[in-house]
């Protein structure tokens, strides 16, 4: 009787689950296969020939491990774990595959060798990145792994990595770091190389707008270059090493005093050109010299037709890009520029100093940017701080001490422009004698940019007493959104719209601010007030 109550109350169990609502079924089926399968490997450095498995993957939910050797039956780990095989010396096809919870597989052989020799053909590959980064990298013959020491801190840690791998550390502060990268075999052999990495907080040289039709470039990325001869003549007492900043080509000098750069198998002819560029960086130059010279139609150096000019830059910006556009007609020494096959950078202090280079080349303005349209304001009714169109009032600085950005005064068919590169913010300054607008009616503006997205104007009152942060400071600033690229964009803004700017006797500071930050640039030219 007992067994028989049994029997029922199994009986009536099996029904009770075979009527659960269907529609709690999951559907397993749309999981999709493993991917991303691989195995870091690692082997202990005593000759056993042990290697370790870490088995990694997406979507995974048991590995299967084939280990390529005598071994056929395969190794079942779970995510996370690990699993650890003995090897004889040799190289070894090992199968990893992956399963997910309905079953779906994906496999990948990855080869192990398993070496007791030190590793040979060890190449480390260190880079550097933007902002205080460096990449590494590296291959070898015989090697299992790498381990990299980046310098920084003491008892380190090494980073383990894998061939062609490449390993981005960022340091906390700028310096000179002596980066190891160790190639370990399958024994206690191993082969090591320490590098010495400077970096800073170095970012990309800005790219250039001009159009290429109207540039001859020696060095860019933007530009097809034509042929130099050389970057290090061999009399410069200079280091040069190519090296890429994310991606982009730069040229560092290091313990420059002079470098010879020479394009003598054919020269450059730039007489149709206006200005020559050249971006720098350096986080310890004080003075920079760039000099151009001409070898006249023989073509040789001391030949009797020579010219030559040397323009010195001083104080340039520190830890940032500096564009220098310098007008052709300031080398009043190159009075010939139809041979130039000399470019000579100088650096101060001598011997001591490192730059990078970038963005080599001459240009001409004219045909890509026209000159700033011609104000018609009478000029009874007019306030000018910049403008050949009418008597300028006193200006302190066209570019203050806390600016962002590159200023370069130069002459557009034969009209005065200011170029704002490599553009944040700029502060112009007129504290000695400020502006008493309070007759004016609108501020006015012309700019042009092929690669500005937005453009603010600030406006500063200093009120009475004539000092920033006086306690009597009025100020507001107008954002222009997406103006128009590639054509000078006259901006005549109502003071009215300047809604903060309460006071309008004492201006002493107008502010230009172009988006994105740091990275357009943007030619000014007629600013003034009237009414």
């Amino acid at each position: 009787m007992k067994k028989l109550k049994l029997i029922l109350s199994l009986f009536a169990l099996i029904l009770f689950l075979g009527c659960s609502d269907e529609n709690n079924d999951i559907d397993l089926d749309g999981i999709n296969a493993p991917s991303n399968v691989s195995a870091l490997t690692t082997i202990t450095q005593d000759n056993s020939g042990n290697v370790t498995f870490l088995p990694r993957g997406e979507g995974v939910t048991q590995y299967e491990i084939y280990f390529g050797d005598a071994t056929t039956a395969p190794v079942f780990v779970n995510p996370g774990g690990t699993v650890t095989h003995k090897y004889a010396e040799g190289k070894f096809q090992v199968k990893i595959v992956a399963t997910t919870i309905n079953g779906k597989k994906t496999e990948t052989i990855q080869e192990v060798t398993v070496s007791f020799l030190a590793p040979t053909s060890f190449e480390p590959v260190i880079t550097i990145g933007s902002n205080l980064s460096i990449n590494v990298t590296a291959k070898a013959e015989l090697e299992t792994f790498f381990q990299v020491y980046f310098g920084d801190v003491a008892n380190e840690v090494p980073v383990d990595f894998m061939e062609d791998e490449v390993i981005t550390h960022t340091y906390l502060n700028p310096g000179t770091y002596q980066v190891k990268v160790v190639a370990l075999s399958g024994g206690i052999a191993t082969t090591q190389k320490t590098q010495s990495v400077t970096v800073t907080n170095l970012f990309a040289a800005p790219v250039p707008t001009i159009p290429a039709a109207n540039v001859i470039s020696m060095f860019s990325d933007s530009y097809t270059n034509v042929t130099v001869d050389t970057w290090r003549t061999s009399w410069s007492q200079a280091n040069l090493e190519d090296i890429e900043i994310s991606g982009n080509k730069t040229k560092k000098y290091s313990a420059l005093n002079f470098v010879g750069i020479e394009a003598t198998t054919t020269p450059i002819n730039a007489s149709a050109m206006t200005f020559f560029h050249a971006d720098i960086w350096s986080s310890d130059l004080t003075e920079f010299k760039v000099k151009l010279v001409d070898f006249g139609a023989d073509g040789a150096f001391g030949g009797g037709d020579d010219k030559e000019h040397e323009i010195t830059i001083l104080n340039p910006e520190k830890e940032k890009w500096v564009s220098l556009d310098i007008p052709l007609s300031d080398f009043t020494g190159l009075t010939t520029r139809s041979h130039i096959a000399q470019l000579i950078f100088v650096g101060g202090p001598s011997g001591n100093t490192t730059v990078f280079v970038d963005n080599v080349f001459f240009y001409n303005l004219n045909g890509s940017i026209t000159a700033a349209p011609t104000p018609n304001v009478a000029a009874a009714n007019v306030i000018s701080m910049f403008s050949e169109a009418y008597t300028n009032v006193a200006v302190d600085t066209w570019r203050t001490s806390w600016s962002s950005a590159t200023l370069t005064d130069l002459n557009i068919n034969g009209n005065a422009t200011k170029k704002y590169s490599a553009l944040d913010f700029v502060g112009i300054e007129t504290t000695t004698t400020p502006i008493n607008a309070t007759a004016m009616t609108h501020f006015h503006t012309d700019v042009w940019s092929s690669d500005f997205t937005d453009f603010k104007v600030k406006l500063v009152d200093l009120g009475a007493n004539g000092v920033f942060g006086g306690g009597d400071d009025v100020e507001h600033e107008i954002t222009i959104p997406s103006p128009a690229k590639g054509s000078w964009v006259s901006l005549d803004i109502p003071l009215s719209s300047f809604t903060g700017l309460t006071t309008r006797a004492h201006i002493g500071q107008l502010i230009y601010v172009g988006i994105p930050s740091g990275t357009n640039t943007v030619y000014i030219d007629n600013v003034y007030f009237h009414n």
